[in-house]
């Protein structure tokens, strides 16, 4: 009997430790970046699973969860009224979210699935990006719809989740979904949504997903808006700096999210009459590595298939050809992991973007190089999309020498390079180039405080 008991104990205590709440979110105090309530850093990685609520059974989210906990990332984004005939369709136990399709009138059956979401989400450290609805509920567009909302029901549907997930330390609220408002009734239902949350709840945070490239605070500056949001978008054109440099400018300063790039295994440029061929994990990492050195505060990995949880029994989106499961594995959302690490042990926080320090050519194409320094100028970054050459300015760094090093995004390992002399300027080349070949030049004041040794081969 007394074994049985402190089994019994162990159990509970377990269940206790694992299933504390994750702490609240916060904006900086210098409004670049988030951090928890303890005013440490927290880096945004987000996974992508619009359909995770909407299609998903317990098993399943339970799969997908754990994977992305066990690679590193800290947000997921989901979706409760979602995209794919999300009103009409029923979830994997037969339940819609709406009684009548009527944002006043929720289906308690179908909202024990964004509880669970939730709390499994909170025992494995995850936060949740949770979208109210996707934005073909308000301005159709393309999608399925049907718009449902106006301005009386949006604010009571913001007032009831905000009440129904109060407690939630890991919410963080998304409006918009993948829409941009286009006329005065747009803009109204989006303020009475936020308004609706912001009556009940001042605690969590709030940001908004606009369409392909554009981002929140082209459309609001409102008090609600924590976080400034882009889309960045399926494009191996795209520039995932610019958004971020425009952001900083405004008066009003907010960290800013990549919340959409270059999904892994999706058609380049879909939306376009003409094949580029496939987004592969060097888009994902260029993506991300020009988000977060440009100043970002954090990026979201996507992939095809996992976003619309794709298998054989269903029709495929945006031609998905691999099953989400399967998909889990695909290269690039380990890849993040690794991004994330060294990013941690930087700090990416303290990084001051700063295109001067590069002094060769430097092109605005796919070969573009971008660099950050450090507040005390004691270590210098710089990152090579297809591994070109980067001349470095080393009298930026306030020590005689500086250690080199090149981190490989593909693997997560770091090589010491050597020791250089701070007087002028050096080019440092890495070992291959060509699409997939990219680096991460980083460069330390001798002397200067850094542990890599968790990179090491």
């Amino acid at each position: 009997m007394k074994s049985k008991i402190l089994t019994l104990l162990l159990v509970l205590s377990t269940q206790i430790n694992f299933g504390q709440n994750l702490p609240l979110l916060k904006v900086s105090n210098g409004h670049s970046y988030i951090v928890n309530q303890s005013n440490e850093p927290f880096f945004w990685l987000g996974g992508t699973a619009w359909e995770l609520i909407h299609r998903c059974n317990k098993k399943e989210i339970d799969l997908y969860l754990t994977d992305r906990a066990e690679k590193g990332f800290t947000v997921i984004q989901t979706v409760i009224l979602a995209e794919l005939d999300g009103l009409n369709t029923p979830n994997a136990y037969g339940e819609k979210p709406l009684i009548n399709n009527d944002p006043t009138k929720i289906n308690e059956k179908y909202f024990e699935m964004v509880d669970y979401v939730i709390s499994k989400a909170n025992e494995l450290g995850l936060y949740i990006g949770l979208l109210p609805t996707w934005g073909d509920k308000f301005n159709k567009k393309w999608g399925v719809g049907p718009e449902i909302f106006n301005t009386t029901n949006s604010e009571i549907f913001g007032e009831i989740l905000a009440k129904r997930y109060l407690s939630h330390n890991n919410v963080i609220w998304i409006l918009g979904g993948d829409r941009i408002p286009e006329n005065e009734h747009h803009f109204a239902i989006i303020r009475a949504m936020a308004k609706g949350i912001r009556k009940i709840d001042t605690q969590h945070l709030i940001s908004y997903h606009p369409v392909g490239a554009q981002k929140a605070t082209d459309f609001f500056n409102d008090k609600w808006l924590d976080i400034d949001m882009y889309q960045s978008g399926h494009n191996r054109t795209a520039r995932e700096y610019q958004y971020v440099v425009e952001s900083k400018k405004s008066k009003t300063k907010r960290p800013i999210i990549n919340g959409e790039a270059r999904y892994e295994n999706i058609m380049d440029r879909f939306w376009e009459n003409k094949h580029y061929g496939w987004l592969d994990d060097a888009d994902v990492r260029i993506s991300a590595y020009w988000s977060i050195i440009a100043g970002a505060a954090g990026y979201t990995y996507g992939c095809n298939d996992i976003w619309q949880m794709y298998k054989s029994d269903r029709t495929p989106i945006l031609n998905a050809r691999t099953g989400w499961t399967t998909a889990l594995e695909l290269p690039g959302s380990s890849q993040m992991k690794y991004m994330k690490e060294i990013f941690e042990v930087i700090p990416w926080q303290k990084m001051i973007f700063d295109q001067t320090l590069i002094q060769n050519n430097n092109p605005e194409n796919e070969s573009y190089k971008l660099s950050a320094i450090g507040e005390n100028k004691d270590l210098i970054i710089a990152y090579t999309p297809i591994g070109h050459p980067i001349e470095i300015d080393l009298t930026k760094i306030d020590s005689e020498k500086a250690i080199a090093y090149w981190f490989n995004p593909r693997s997560g390992k770091i090589v010491n390079i050597g020791e250089f002399e701070t007087k002028t300027s050096q080019e440092f080349k890495p070992w291959s180039d060509g699409w997939g070949s990219d680096f991460l030049l980083i460069l330390v004041s001798k002397g200067a405080n850094y542990d890599f040794s968790k990179f090491d081969e």
